[in-house]
C-alpha cells in the first residue's frame, strides 16, 4: 500500500483518507471514480491524500473480518465490518474465556493489526461485544494478516454459557438477627442467582449450628440441588468454625478458605461430590458487586474453579466502593454487619381506562385464573422491594376488590382522566421518604416477573453513575424502569397522557441496561387483538 498525496488525474481506486469537499463531499474512506476526478478536476482540486493499494493488499474491512472470524467459535458472531472495525459479539449470556497469550500474539505481528478483549472470565451478556478488530491503516499486505490469523489459536476467545442449576439457598439464624434482614438477604441472593441464569429450589432457615446445617445440606442434595449457598448468621472464622463444620457434616471437603478481594475476604469454597458449596461473605447481604459474584458466575459456567483461582485474583481484587470504607481497620464496620442497601419501593400504575380495549378494563381480565393487575402485583411484591403502592383510576374499588389481601398501599389518582402524568406523581409522591428510588411498572405487562424487578434493583448504584435501571430485549428497551429518587421531582414537570421516558435520553450517561432473554418486558395488552394474540401464544385459557 502507498500512502501519501496523489494528483487528481491519477487517483482512480485510491482511498480518502480525508473528505474532500469539492462539488459534492467525498467522505474519507471513499474509492475515488473516474466520476470523482472529473469533479475534482471542475472544483479545482488538484490533489488528494489517501491509500493506494497494491497487489496482495487486502483491504481494511475485509482483513478485519477476516481476524473477526477466526474469534467466532460457539455461541460468539461478529458483525459486519466498517471502516476497519469487526467486532465480536456474545450470542448468550456467560463468562468470555481469552487465550491471552494467543492475543497477545496476534497484537505483536505488527502495528497494522489491533485486537481488544474483554478481561479473562469476564461474566457477559447477550448482546455484549466481546472483542473488536481494528486495522489501523486502510489496507494489510495478506502475510501479515496470515501471521495474524496463524497466532490466533483455536480457542483463543470463547464463551462459556451459564447453565440453568438448581441452586439451594440456606441461611443460618442466631438471637437478634432480625428476619427482615434475612428476608432482605434472601431477595438479593435470589437476585444473583437469577442474573447468571439460575433457579432457587428453595429458601432455608436453620440455627446457627453445625449439625442443623448438615441436616439442612443433605435435604437439599436429596431435592437435586446443583449449587449450594449459604449465608451464615455470623462470619465465618476460621476452617473449623459452624458453618464449614456443618459442611464437613454432610461429607463435604473445605476447598478454600478466604479470598484477595474486597469485600469477599470470607467466602468459603467446597465441594460435596461434584455439588459446589459456597459459605457467601457478610457482604452478598448487599446487591454490590463482590468476590462471590466472581465465582458464582464461573460454576455457573460449569468452569471449575480451585483454592489457586481464588488466590490468583489479588491484582483486581480491590473493588470500587472500598475506598469509602473507613481507616484504621479497627474502626471498619465487620464483615457480617453490612453497609445499607438501597431501598427501592415499587410503583404499579392501574389508572387507566382501556380505552382501546372496547369498554372492557383490561386490568380486571383474567390472565390463567387472575386478573392482570393481580398478577403483576404478586410478580412485583416477590421481588427485593420495601413496600408497593399502587395508584387506582378508573373502577378503583374493582381494582381494589381484585388485589384483596395482598400488602401493598392503594392510592387513588382522581385527575386519572387527565392522563398517565398524573398518576405518575401521585405515584412518586406515596413514596416514603426512605427510599433511594421506585420501580415503576405499568399494570398491564402480562410478562413481567420478579426476576425483571430484582435484576433491575441489583444493577441500582447511585456512587456508580447507575441511577436509571432500563430493560430491554433485542436492544429494544421496555418496562418497567428504576428510577433513583432524585428524578421524582422532574417527574412532577410531565404533564398528559405520558410518563417520564423523555428522561432517559436527557440522562443516558446515568442509564444502565438490563438486557433479557425474554420478550416480558416489551409486551403490553392495549387492545383486543392483542389481548388475543397473547393468549393464543401463551396457551392461556380465554379471559372471563
Amino acid at each position: 500500500m502507498k500512502f501519501g498525496s496523489f494528483p487528481v488525474e491519477t487517483a482512480a481506486g485510491l482511498v480518502l483518507a480525508h473528505t474532500v469537499r469539492g462539488e459534492t463531499v467525498l467522505k474519507k474512506g471513499h474509492v475515488v471514480t473516474a466520476a470523482d476526478i472529473a469533479m475534482l478536476q471542475a472544483s479545482g482540486i488538484r490533489s488528494v491524500t489517501g491509500a493506494q493499494l497494491e497487489q496482495g493488499d487486502v483491504g481494511e474491512d475485509a482483513a478485519a473480518a477476516q481476524i473477526a472470524a477466526e474469534l467466532c467459535g460457539p455461541q460468539v458472531q461478529a458483525s459486519p465490518a466498517h471502516t476497519g472495525r469487526c467486532n465480536v459479539i456474545a450470542g448468550t449470556n456467560g463468562v468470555v474465556i481469552v487465550n491471552r497469550a494467543a492475543i497477545d500474539a496476534a497484537n505483536a505481528v505488527d502495528e497494522a493489526v489491533t485486537l481488544a478483549t474483554l478481561p479473562d472470565l469476564a461474566a457477559v451478556r447477550a448482546g455484549q461485544i466481546l472483542a473488536t478488530v481494528k486495522i489501523i491503516p486502510f489496507a494489510v499486505r495478506a502475510d501479515v494478516l496470515a501471521r495474524v490469523r496463524d497466532a490466533l489459536a483455536a480457542n483463543s476467545l470463547r464463551l462459556a454459557p451459564f447453565r440453568a442449576k438448581k441452586v439451594a439457598v440456606i441461611s443460618t439464624l442466631l438471637p437478634g438477627l432480625k428476619p427482615s434482614v434475612v428476608a432482605s438477604t434472601e431477595g438479593v441472593v435470589g437476585a444473583r442467582v437469577a442474573d447468571i441464569g439460575g433457579t432457587v429450589m428453595g429458601y432455608t432457615r436453620v440455627g446457627h449450628e453445625a449439625g442443623a446445617v448438615a441436616g439442612d445440606i443433605r435435604a437439599a442434595l436429596e431435592a437435586g440441588s446443583e449449587l449450594i449457598l449459604i449465608v451464615g448468621a455470623s462470619a465465618t472464622a476460621d476452617r473449623g468454625d459452624v458453618v464449614p463444620a456443618g459442611i464437613v457434616k454432610a461429607g463435604g471437603t473445605i476447598e478454600h478458605f478466604g479470598m484477595p478481594v474486597d469485600p469477599g475476604n470470607l467466602l468459603v469454597l467446597a465441594h460435596i461430590g461434584a455439588v459446589p458449596v459456597l459459605v457467601l461473605p457478610g457482604c452478598a447481604r448487599s446487591p454490590k458487586l463482590n468476590g462471590a459474584d466472581w465465582v458464582l458466575q464461573r460454576l455457573a459456567a460449569d468452569i471449575l474453579v480451585k483454592g489457586r483461582d481464588i488466590m490468583a485474583l489479588g491484582v483486581g481484587g480491590l473493588l470500587v466502593d472500598t475506598p469509602g470504607r473507613p481507616l484504621p481497620r479497627a474502626q471498619a464496620v465487620q464483615e457480617e454487619t453490612p453497609g445499607p442497601t438501597p431501598k427501592i419501593a415499587a410503583i404499579v400504575l392501574a389508572a387507566g381506562q382501556s380505552r382501546r380495549m372496547g369498554g372492557r378494563n383490561k386490568l380486571l381480565m383474567n390472565v390463567g385464573d387472575v386478573p392482570l393487575v393481580r398478577r403483576t402485583v404478586s410478580e412485583v411484591m416477590s421481588a427485593p422491594v420495601t413496600e408497593v403502592v399502587v395508584v387506582t383510576g378508573h373502577e378503583p374499588e374493582k381494582v381494589q376488590e381484585a388485589l384483596r389481601g395482598l400488602n401493598v398501599r392503594l392510592i387513588h389518582n382522581p385527575r386519572f382522566a387527565e392522563g398517565l402524568s398524573t398518576s405518575l406523581k401521585v405515584g412518586v409522591d406515596a413514596v416514603t421518604p426512605d427510599a433511594s428510588g421506585a420501580v415503576i411498572c405499568l399494570g398491564d405487562m402480562p410478562g413481567i416477573a420478579t426476576k425483571h424487578v430484582a435484576r433491575l434493583i441489583s444493577g441500582f448504584d447511585p456512587g456508580e453513575g447507575r441511577e436509571i435501571g432500563v430493560p430491554t430485549h433485542g436492544g429494544k428497551r421496555g418496562n418497567p424502569v428504576l428510577w433513583g429518587r432524585r428524578f421524582f421531582q422532574e417527574m412532577h414537570e410531565v404533564s398528559g397522557d405520558v410518563g417520564a421516558r423523555h428522561l432517559i435520553g436527557a440522562n443516558e450517561s446515568l442509564v444502565y441496561e438490563v438486557e433479557f432473554e425474554d420478550t416480558g418486558v416489551l409486551m403490553d395488552l392495549d387492545t383486543p387483538g392483542q389481548w388475543e394474540d397473547y393468549l393464543m401464544s401463551s396457551s392461556r385459557p380465554r379471559s372471563t
